[in-house]
């Protein structure tokens, strides 16, 4: 039973500058720089689509690892269980 609730506490993120594909897969949770500040996405989160300014997206995945980058601007959209991040460009990636 705790494998079913693992399975719907997680989320699909993709990452995408004009370039490339940043990041693709299945995580927990993600924080992203909106324009009103820090905010964290989590499973369940309400549909939204948001301005990012330049900062740090730091996402949990599935098996709890933490993975963070800088951004340059952008957009997040949350529908569902798909989180979509539409980025200017990466600064810096840290695992």
């Amino acid at each position: 039973m705790s494998q079913n609730f693992e399975i719907y506490k997680t989320m699909e993120l993709i990452v995408l500058t004009p370039e490339k594909e940043i990041y693709q897969g299945s995580i927990e949770s993600v924080k992203v720089p909106g324009t009103n500040g820090q905010f964290e996405i989590l499973k369940g989160h309400a549909p939204i689509v948001s301005s990012l300014v330049t900062g740090e997206v730091r996402i949990i995945d599935t098996s709890g690892g933490k993975q963070t980058f800088n951004i340059n601007k952008g957009f997040v959209e949350v529908l569902g269980e798909e989180v979509s991040l539409l980025v200017q460009g990466v600064e810096e990636i840290q695992n």
